[in-house]
């Protein structure tokens, strides 16, 4: 559920009308429901209420750190993938005990910050990784807790983009490797073996998955304990799907009731890392018609929103519903919906029926608050968007719209150009 709702055929987050906030803000920009996020997270966390858990919002689906501070101020921890990431996670005020921290390729740099923070343990992704986690620590004088992502070579039955549990991905160790890893592990003195890990991908709409990586990751968990290496956390990562067009997804009490039925007599704290379950829904990409045209026949919504700003349907083919931020009975016609990019893939929605949208209409991008602004980029030099939130009827700027000026901050011309 969400709280962006029509009121007198104007939409509204919450209690604040979007065409409301477009006047005085401009467009395009992302808004987000305080009351949705605030839900969300709740609902998520409660499922798991009877067993021992840490809730790790996955940074990477939306890294605000007002956002961050939500969750944070909820008891929630943080699962991130770099080192700006940790910055972010610490600047919005989380416990670095509750921070575990994933992703393929970690540098040094980002280990030793990560082992002075003092985080709760790093999902590792290989060998050469844990070794070098090994090392990081020994210089720094500390230990460094550990789990192995173990890889089950589970279909996840979502978006080959965006699935990572097969044998073919680059995540993670499979479980015959990752038996001789812990081994090593147990050998390494700066190492403090703490869990196993995995995530099989994300926007995953169904149960059955996640349940065969569990009782992989049980037989797993048994085999460490017979020789004598204590698990104590199981991260079950991330990834259930939300609704954006028919999809059906499973209720997070539904998944938590299958993970904690199918895990009874385990004896391990669980870490869980949703992301797109908590922001996805929460959060809209607000744009303006510029203009429309027709091309022998072919008919285009052009909009001040473009690939730059949310990238998803681009790269992913993915569907965004759209609404009218303004209500009424028209016609509904076959159109493209496309930004302002130099790009063929600039769109935002293709052979879509829409009701005929007209110059300087609002357009409502739904279901954007999960990888829209931490995607975007400033290609053909266009200043990044605002994020806003509303609370009750209050909204508030939580990242202020890029100017040009911030498109050459950090950039210099070589003293010999300027001769």
């Amino acid at each position: 559920m969400n709280y962006f709702n029509y009121l007198d055929d104007q939409l509204f987050c919450e209690e604040v009308p979007v065409a409301g906030i477009a006047r005085e803000a401009g467009t395009p920009f992302y808004l987000y429901s305080h009351r949705t996020l605030l839900h969300h997270f709740r609902v998520f966390d409660a499922a798991f209420a009877e067993v021992p858990h840490i809730v790790c919002f996955a940074v990477k689906a939306n890294s605000n750190t007002a956002i961050l501070r939500l969750f944070v101020r909820e008891g929630g921890g943080v699962d991130l993938v770099s080192g700006g990431e940790l910055y972010r996670a610490l600047k919005a005020g989380v416990d670095p005990g509750k921070v575990v921290y994933s992703g393929v390729g970690k540098r040094e740099d980002e280990i030793d910050f990560a082992l002075k923070t003092g985080i709760l343990m790093f999902n590792v992704e290989s060998a050469q990784e844990l070794e070098t986690i090994n090392d990081r620590a020994a210089i720094l004088g500390v230990r460094a807790g550990i789990a192995l992502r173990v890889n089950p070579d589970v279909d996840p039955e979502t978006h080959p983009h965006i699935s990572t549990g097969l044998k073919e991905n680059k995540f993670g160790v499979d479980v015959e490797t990752s038996l001789v890893a812990y081994r090593r592990a147990s050998a390494l003195t700066h190492l403090d073996i703490k869990g196993v890990s995995c995530h099989i991908g994300s926007q995953v709409t169904k149960i059955s998955p996640f349940i065969d990586a569990l009782e992989r990751l049980k037989d797993l968990i048994r085999r460490l304990r017979k020789e004598g290496i204590a698990i104590r956390y199981l991260d079950l990562g991330g990834g259930l799907g939300i609704a954006y067009d028919q999809e059906t997804p499973p209720h997070p009490a539904e998944y938590a009731r299958a993970i904690i039925d199918a895990s009874k007599d385990l004896d391990c704290t669980f870490i869980f890392e949703p992301g797109r379950v908590i922001v996805g829904n929460a959060g809209i990409l607000v744009t303006r018609v510029l203009y429309t045209k027709e091309n022998d026949g072919k008919r285009f919504v052009i909009v001040d929103a473009g690939m730059n700003d949310l990238i998803r349907p681009s790269l992913y083919g993915s569907f965004h519903q759209i609404r009218q931020v303004i209500r009424r009975e028209r016609a509904e016609i076959m159109v493209d919906v496309v930004g302002p990019i130099c790009e063929s893939g600039d769109f935002l929605a293709k052979g879509r029926p829409l009701p005929a949208f007209e110059r300087g209409e609002l357009m409502a991008v739904m279901s954007a608050g999960a990888y829209g602004f931490t995607m975007s980029s400033n290609y053909n030099s266009r200043p990044r968007i605002p994020e806003i939130l509303v609370r009750d009827d209050r909204w508030y700027v939580i990242r202020k719209r890029e100017t040009c000026e911030d498109l050459t901050r950090g950039e210099e011309i070589p003293d010999f150009m300027n001769t």
